[in-house]
């Protein structure tokens, strides 16, 4: 009797991800079916984690995005994806699309590259999402959080609403800056996630949003949709749902909202 070695003889997804964060491959291997493998690159940057050109013709990757691509170059993957979801954000219009094309030779010919901006779009269309009402981490500061908002509206799915998570009052009087050096990232608390996003989930929205690939949340998307009776997506379900689907595997997946089941 063979034991499950979580070989990637499905799929074989490469992920780029913040350097000092754990949620990211967490939710992943909490979702991820069998006969699929994730392999993450972390990335030490700012974002976004490509450079717009000054006449913004293009991208260069950051050192740290362009060496993992180097190694994804060899791991015959299925897929790739940029895992970022404040790179899209403040990228900007485009910005998704030039980190595609930049990457692209690096990586080379064989799997797919997509970003968490493209992603999540396409999971709210697949979903028939089309005025989310858009979550965002607390770590967030205001100018991100207007540029989020601005970033959904100008891909075709205006926010009904958004909610940046109060974090409590352990957290509540740090700046969001912040939050993160003094060990947020790791301490978060889904169940008043949760309770937050079911109480202020406007009535006009379609479906909710979780934006950010460090924002700890997959545990809740099942509760909450059948609690709202709407789609419930986030950024990592996302991400691995369009990577899946990128590396030709359909296999459906309970427990973690309805994107993965169809």
């Amino acid at each position: 009797m063979l034991a499950r070695d979580n070989w990637g003889w499905q799929a074989r997804i490469g992920m780029f991800i913040v350097g000092n964060e754990a949620v990211p491959e967490a939710e992943w291997w909490a979702m991820a079916p069998q006969g699929v493998s994730v392999h993450a690159a972390r990335v030490t940057a700012s974002a976004p984690w490509a450079r717009w050109r000054e006449d913004r013709t293009g991208v260069v990757p950051e050192p740290d995005l362009a060496r993992g691509a180097a190694q994804f170059a060899a791991m015959r993957l299925t897929a790739v994806v940029v895992g970022h979801s404040s790179s899209s954000i403040i990228g900007g219009p485009g910005w998704d699309e030039a980190t595609v094309t930049a990457l692209s030779p690096l990586i080379g010919p064989g799997p797919a590259i997509t970003t968490n901006g493209i992603d999540c779009i396409a999971a709210l269309r697949a979903s028939g999402v089309r005025r989310p009402f858009l979550v965002l981490p607390p770590w967030f500061n205001d100018a991100i959080v207007a540029a989020a908002v601005a970033y959904y509206r100008d891909h075709g799915a205006p926010p009904s609403g958004h909610l940046r998570y109060d974090p409590g009052r352990k957290w509540r009087d740090l700046p969001p800056g912040e939050l993160y050096p003094n060990g947020m990232g790791f301490e978060q608390d889904i169940e008043p996630l949760y309770a937050q996003i079911r109480a202020t989930c406007p009535i006009e929205a379609d479906g909710v949003l979780i934006a950010g690939t460090g924002f700890r949340c997959v545990g809740i998307l099942d509760t909450l949709e059948q609690d709202l009776a709407r789609p419930v997506i986030s950024a990592n379900q996302a991400s691995l749902w369009h990577c899946l689907r990128l590396s030709g595997v359909r296999t459906p997946i309970p427990g973690y909202g309805s994107l993965l089941t169809h």
